[in-house]
């Protein structure tokens, strides 16, 4: 479940309301039909994306993968399906139960309507799958599981990278990718919401630091009353630093 700083529950489900919503740094959830929570939510400028060289080192180490996308409700449905993300997010430490994945999937008051498969060449069952929404626009990469015991973990970041390449070869503005994290201030076209809630304990951070304050990239600025998006990858990282040491702040 995510850190969130508001809750909504939407009865519009046009594109239009729902993209504007992701604007406003909310995203969906599993909770319930329309439950969307504001987080500090990362989302890639697809226009600005390109592979890094670890990027392609990393697709390199799973070139033969095969990916597949279905529509949710997904038909192909089975319980081997629930257990694997099951034990995937028991392994994260996240409660995420079979019974879950299962209304997610085969639901048509699911929040979600798309579902990424990644196959080994030749194999008949897919090695890990990912739970998304998507519009014409955007894409929510949501929720993605493998089998983690028989494949390495650059598996998980190869995923995510097929997913970031389907979205811009589609044309998309942006993908969405979860909370905000330290691995993904690596990707080009990076952005973060920043709600502002940080400010004076980075503002320390950076004092402490650096002696600079945190206007230190003016594109970063924050309207403390609703957030913005900032591509300001350092106040990003001390963000992260300053949670981890004193709790979600």
């Amino acid at each position: 479940m995510y850190n969130y700083f508001n809750q909504k529950t939407t009865e519009d489900f046009s594109p239009e309301n729902v993209e504007a919503m992701y604007d406003q740094g909310f995203v969906f959830t599993r909770i319930g039909r329309g439950v969307m929570q504001q987080i500090r939510s990362v989302r890639i400028d697809l226009e600005k994306f390109d592979l890094t060289s670890e990027n392609r080192r990393i697709l390199r180490k799973v070139d033969k993968f095969k990916v597949g996308k279905f529509e949710v409700p997904y038909g192909g449905y089975d319980w081997t399906i629930g257990k694997l993300a099951k034990d995937f997010y028991d392994s994260r430490g996240a409660d995420f139960s079979a019974n879950k994945i299962k209304e997610i999937l085969t639901s048509d008051k699911s929040n979600f309507n798309t579902l990424f498969t990644y196959t080994e060449d030749d194999a008949e069952i897919p090695l890990g799958y990912a739970i998304c929404f998507e519009t014409e626009n955007i894409l929510h990469y949501a929720y993605p599981f493998f089998d983690h015991i028989h494949y390495p973990k650059d598996t998980s970041m190869a995923m995510m990278l097929e997913a970031i390449e389907y979205a811009k070869k589609t044309n998309k503005k942006y993908i969405y990718l979860g909370s905000l994290s330290q691995y993904k201030t690596q990707f080009k076209g990076f952005e973060w919401f920043d709600v502002g809630d940080t400010d004076k304990h980075v503002r320390e951070t950076r004092i402490k630091t650096d002696g600079e304050g945190i206007d230190k990239n003016e594109e970063g600025q924050i309207n403390k009353d609703d957030g913005c998006w900032s591509n300001d990858i350092e106040k990003a990282k001390t963000v992260l630093t300053l949670l981890k040491l004193k709790g979600n702040l």
